[in-house]
Order: C-alpha cells, then sequence, then structure tokens
C-alpha cells in the first residue's frame, strides 16, 4: 500500500469524477475507498437489469461507500465506486453509482488509500526489480 490521503469534494461536483480528479491531482494511479461522509443532491444507480435508478433528494444520503479507482491503458482513471443510500423518506437503495448523474450536495468526504502493484511497491522501497 501506498500514501493514504483525505478529500473534500464540493458542491454540485459528481461524485465519481470527483474522486476521479482528486486521485489524478495527487498522481495516484491505483486506489481504494476507505471511508466516506456526506449527501448528494440526488443519487443514480445501476440497477442488476443493466439500467438505472434514480432517487429523488434533496440531500441523499450516503450510508456506505466502497469502490476503486484504477488506471485505464490511454492514462486515464477510471473509479468504480458502489454503496448504500438513504432517501428524504429514509428509504434505503443500493447499487453502483452512474459516473456523471450524482450531484454532492453540500461536502463530501472521502479518504483514499493508495494501491501500489508489485513493482512500484519494490522500487518505493529501494528493491530493483
Amino acid at each position: 500500500m501506498g500514501r493514504v490521503a483525505y478529500a473534500r469534494i464540493g458542491p454540485n461536483e459528481d461524485l465519481v469524477q470527483g474522486v476521479e480528479k482528486f486521485c489524478l491531482s495527487l498522481g495516484f494511479r491505483h486506489a481504494f475507498v476507505r471511508g466516506a461522509l456526506g449527501s448528494l443532491v440526488d443519487a443514480c444507480l445501476y440497477t442488476a437489469q443493466g439500467g438505472y435508478r434514480r432517487i429523488e433528494g434533496p440531500a441523499v444520503e450516503i450510508v456506505s461507500l466502497a469502490g476503486e479507482v484504477r488506471a485505464q491503458p490511454d492514462g486515464s482513471l477510471r473509479a468504480s465506486l458502489s454503496g448504500v443510500v438513504a432517501d428524504p423518506a429514509g428509504q434505503v437503495h443500493g447499487g453502483p453509482f452512474v459516473p456523471g448523474a450524482n450531484a454532492i450536495c453540500m461536502t463530501f468526504e472521502v479518504t483514499l488509500e493508495e494501491w501500489l502493484p508489485e513493482p512500484a511497491l519494490a522500487r518505493l522501497n529501494g528493491v530493483s526489480v
């Protein structure tokens, strides 16, 4: 494992894209979500049938969040985030978050842990591979 970082994502920024942007700013090529706290204006989750479900807000709370960020062959990063949300009536919903469709309500805090593939970890520790 590598560095651990904490980020605050601001209002109206997309959850998935905000995590990707934060990783890019730190030079993280691969990372795991280790903790999160915040709410969304509305939530949009993929369904098992291949569609998506919109959960209307305001202030859809994220109850739990898990996921990872991975470098793509073209050098971009892709975050795959899944979670459980609670709507204003207290109903819970879960699934993968649709990129570009989950705007942060006020603020969102997330803790990420950098994952170093074995050759990178060895170089960090001064071992040649």
